[in-house]
């Protein structure tokens, strides 16, 4: 495992195990209680991805403004900017970023009055380790076909020269 300079905007940086040619997806941890924030990056660093993590909303979109990832895993329940906040400041740039909340809380009407905001996947603390890396492959892979879709779907119009 190999440590990266630390990201100005969130927790260090750190390199999971990388399989072929393909880097690892890139995934943003977000939750105000240390304990499980470290623990949620733990498993997600086994589990071969590259994880970012930060303290809070508004850490988290200072990194999701610097840098790209694949998923963001965000708690509901925090200071300075909420998830459900981080998520309204999303798709208000038109972030096509996959969102799991990982709350200790039931999601609020905010995602029954606004179906924009619906998050990909919602865990409900506490869940079992497995169960959280059961969601990030399902919502990986999902994005990821849709992804492969839209491609195959509006494949480039060859060009010709005259």
């Amino acid at each position: 495992m190999k440590d990266n300079a630390p990201s100005p905007t969130a927790e260090p940086v750190s390199t999971g195990a990388q399989c072929g040619t393909k880097p690892p997806q890139r995934i943003l941890v977000v939750d105000d209680d240390i304990s499980i924030r470290q623990l949620n990056t733990n498993i997600l660093l086994r589990g071969g991805y590259e994880v970012d993590a930060a303290e809070d909303g508004a850490a988290a979109w200072e990194a999701l403004c610097a840098d790209s990832y694949d998923l963001l895993i965000t708690d509901i329940n925090m200071p300075k900017l909420s998830g459900v906040d981080l998520l309204k400041r999303l798709r208000a740039a038109r972030m096509a970023l996959p969102v799991i909340m990982a709350t200790g809380s039931l999601p609020p009407e905010d995602f029954t009055r606004h179906p924009w905001l619906q998050p990909a996947a919602t865990l409900l603390k506490p869940y079992a380790v497995e169960e959280m890396l059961r969601t990030v492959g399902q919502v990986l892979r999902a994005t990821a076909a849709t992804a492969s879709k839209l491609v195959t779907d509006n494949p480039a119009k060859p060009t010709t020269m005259a």
